[in-house]
């Protein structure tokens, strides 16, 4: 029997590579432990088999950007943490596989109305958080609102034109019905409260808000408390 050691350090000694690269192959994913992915360099090990992935390249990961159904009036602390390998969106296992770094220096991108759900972007990428931060005025996101009470005659032109509501000016929105009792609504960078402050300047009372899309990304069919990665392929 022999000490423990470092994975790192294991690794180091089956395939004769610098520290450096011992670390960033574990950071990167590519070495299991008895079939197990590890990733942190200071893993212990003692007689467990050690394998390195034969694909393996030593660079540092790629900064991942994080899509989180959140539910409503969860606060963005309490979101970041709950973000881990088990809450994954099931749906989106295919083809990544999370790692301990992917967690790690999250930076909330853009906020929720306020006691909303639905939609919020946690990234690595400072691409990312540029984009989001100076495109706001840019980007439009798309919600979803539970209503109630009686929408006032002509309201939906007014919400598209522009309203005037307890002396405060509300600009155009792109407003719609989905069913019954739920408003589409399509905006540029809405200030805190002004969904809600819309559906009163036209009689509704809002029941509950759920932003589905920023942008060109939407968050799909990820199950409420979970998530998924933002793919190479779409944009905000």
């Amino acid at each position: 029997m022999t000490d423990p050691i470092r994975l790192s350090k294991r690794l180091i000694e089956l395939v004769g590579c610098s520290r450096r690269e011992a670390e960033l192959f574990i950071e990167g994913g590519w070495v299991t432990v008895d079939g197990e992915v590890i990733d942190e360099p200071q893993f212990k090990v003692g007689a467990q088999k050690v394998v390195l992935d034969p694909e393996a390249k030593a660079t540092a990961p790629e900064p991942v950007t994080i899509l989180l159904n959140v539910p409503a009036g969860q606060d963005v602390e309490s979101a970041r943490l709950s973000i881990s390998a088990a809450s994954l969106s099931d749906e989106h296992r295919f083809g990544k596989r999370p790692l301990r770094g992917h967690f790690a220096r999250l930076n909330a991108s853009d906020d929720l109305q306020p006691g909303a759900s639905g939609l919020l972007v946690f990234t690595q990428d400072w691409r990312v958080q540029r984009k989001l931060s100076a495109d706001a005025s840019k980007i439009e996101q798309e919600y979803l609102v539970e209503v109630s009470g009686q929408m006032i005659e002509h309201g939906f032109n007014r919400l598209n034109h522009g309203v005037t509501y307890k002396g405060r000016e509300l600009p155009p929105v792109k407003a719609s019905w989905q069913s019954e009792n739920r408003l589409r609504f399509a905006l540029k960078n809405p200030q805190p409260g002004m969904i809600a402050l819309f559906c009163q300047a036209v009689g509704l009372q809002v029941i509950a808000i759920r932003r589905i899309r920023i942008g060109g990304v939407s968050i799909g069919k990820v199950p409420l408390g979970q998530w998924r990665y933002l793919s190479a392929k779409e944009k905000f």
